[in-house]
Parts: structure tokens; sequence; C-alpha cells
């Protein structure tokens, strides 16, 4: 995320990265160890909480005498409500809490958020800003939704990637030597992925350019779009991530 920040223009000087043993950074961005060096006589614009949220409750204590300077706090901690935050922080402060992926890494991730009552017209401005330079960006109007956001595309990556994996594994069992087998299927994963973002058609059109009547592909769809085929089964994994991203919301 900081990568893309700076990509945008953000001054590297206007950043303060705190994190205890931290190693490299780019040139200019100031590091501390713990929050004790970030004053209310300076205070940040945004405070982006991005720990496990296991330690967040560790993490926060050293933030509630900043949170005076009215900030607002964007978290990316899976699990951790809006509510938490204002029980620890106070009822007063803006808070975002954002979902992103995998592909943020790479600038090319998705990301949802929610905003409390809170959160000033300009502070959501900010956070759209920094959030959106990873990839795509949306709000949320309904804190409720983060659970299936989450389901969907905040585990997403991993069920392309297990598309991939499954891809090249039952290439292999028709025959195809291991190596071929997996970059045939890397490239086709991605290849049309790449089609599916650069095309102005849906998914479905562009799934029907590729079946001819009678033909091979049609063959695999029957069996894929079986009543017991593909689209159940995500029915159901996406009914059961979004139900454990519910259990895990303090």
């Amino acid at each position: 995320m900081l990568d893309g920040w700076l990509a945008r223009g953000l001054v590297p000087a206007d950043v303060t990265v705190v994190e205890p043993g931290l190693q490299t950074l780019p040139t200019g961005v100031r590091h501390l160890a713990d929050p004790s060096g970030l004053t209310t006589a300076a205070p940040p614009d945004a405070v982006i909480l991005a720990v496990k949220p296991q330690v967040m409750d560790d993490v926060l204590p050293a933030y509630v005498g900043l949170a005076a300077a009215r900030p607002v706090f964007i978290s990316i901690a899976a699990g951790r409500t809006i509510a938490s935050f204002e029980r620890a922080l106070g009822n007063d402060v803006a808070i975002v809490r954002a979902m992103p992926n995998l592909p943020a890494r790479i600038g090319r991730g998705m990301t949802a958020a929610v905003a409390n009552g809170n959160a000033t017209a300009g502070q959501r401005a900010l956070a759209d800003v920094l959030l959106s330079a990873s990839g795509d960006f949306a709000w949320l109007d309904d804190e409720g939704l983060i659970d299936p956001v989450t389901a969907v595309s905040g585990g997403g990556p991993a069920y392309v990637f297990l598309l991939a994996e499954v891809l090249a594994h039952a290439a292999v069992e028709a025959g195809i030597p291991r190596a071929l087998a997996m970059q045939l299927a890397r490239q086709t994963v991605t290849g049309a992925a790449a089609l599916l973002e650069q095309s102005t058609d849906d998914p479905a059109t562009l799934r029907k350019s590729v079946t001819s009547p009678k033909g091979t592909t049609e063959r695999a769809l029957a069996v894929l779009m079986a009543s017991d085929g593909i689209g159940p089964l995500f029915e159901q994994a996406i009914a059961a991530a979004t139900a454990r991203s519910r259990e895990l919301a303090t």
C-alpha cells in the first residue's frame, strides 16, 4: 500500500511507519518503533491500522491519546468491527473499516470499505485516495456487507489459485507432463482474467463465445454447470466464509 501511495505522489516525509524491528523503508519515510513519538502537536490526517486482528487489542491503547486530534482511523484488520474501535478509541472518533485482497500487492486489488458517522466528507475522500492506490475501491453503506465482501473478494484470489491448481492436476491426470500442465493452467487463468478485464462483455457472454454447440467445451460445461456443479458449490463456499467472518467479528 505504501508503494502505491508513494507512486501516486505522496511525499515520503509525510509518512510515518510505526513498526518494531522494521529493517527497510523507502527513502525519506520516517520510522518509529512505537507510537510514543506521535504527538497531537503535529497529528496525522490518517492512521492506518494494518496489524493482525488478534493483536489489535494490544495495539490500540497506545493511540487513544492521538484520537483527540481527530484523525481518521483506517483498519484493514479482518473481523474487527467499527464498534470495537469506538470502544477502544472513543465514540466520537472517525473510523473506516476496509477489506482489501491479496492482489493489492501489485496494485490490482479490490478493496471495499465502510465508514462510521463521525467520518467527514474530507476524511472519506482521503480514505478513498489511500485505499484506491492499490486497485479498485468501493464504499459500502452497510457494515454487515463486509462479511460477504470478505468471502467473495477477500478470499476470492484463493479460489482462483485453486482453479489453476485443479486445472493443472486434471491436465496431469489426462497425461500432460506436469510442467506443461502448470504452464497451460497458469496462462489460461491469467489470460482469461486479462481478457475479462479488457472486454466490455460480461462473463456469461465471454463463456458462450468459447462454447461451440455440441463441442468439447459444451461437454465440459455440462459437468461444471450441473445441479451439483460449481454454481451450488460456490454458493455454499461463500455462505460458509460469510458465516465464519461473522463468527470472527469483535
